[in-house]
């Protein structure tokens, strides 16, 4: 059964270009992760400042693997220190879903 999680992530107003321009930076870095389905990053289309970036798992062990990984942690530095990006966000949380239903075309698992 599909695992979604979903980060929350709520930058400065007017940061959001910068932090599309992050992720574009690291484009694919994740593709090769076993249990990895797929990325979005969904950009607010109102006065809002969090943007979403939803990833798709096979399952909770293969998310689990990837956040464990030296990857994982390589893509998420920024500290400022030593030429590194000081990070975007004010604020990040995790939400983590189930895939329970969807349209006809969908791989469902109840």
């Amino acid at each position: 059964m599909s695992t979604v999680k979903i980060n929350a992530i709520t930058v400065p107003e007017g940061s959001g270009d910068e932090l599309a321009r992050r992720f574009a930076a690291r484009a694919g870095a994740v593709d090769g992760q076993d249990g990895f389905e797929g990325f979005e990053l969904l950009a607010p289309t109102d006065e809002r400042t969090t943007w979403l970036v939803v990833t798709r798992w096979r399952d909770e062990d293969a998310f689990q693997a990837w956040v464990s990984s030296p990857a994982f942690g390589h893509g998420h530095r920024g500290s400022g220190e030593g030429g590194e990006q000081r990070p975007v966000a004010v604020t990040s949380e995790l939400w983590s879903y189930r895939v329970a239903g969807g349209s006809a075309g969908a791989e469902h698992t109840d």
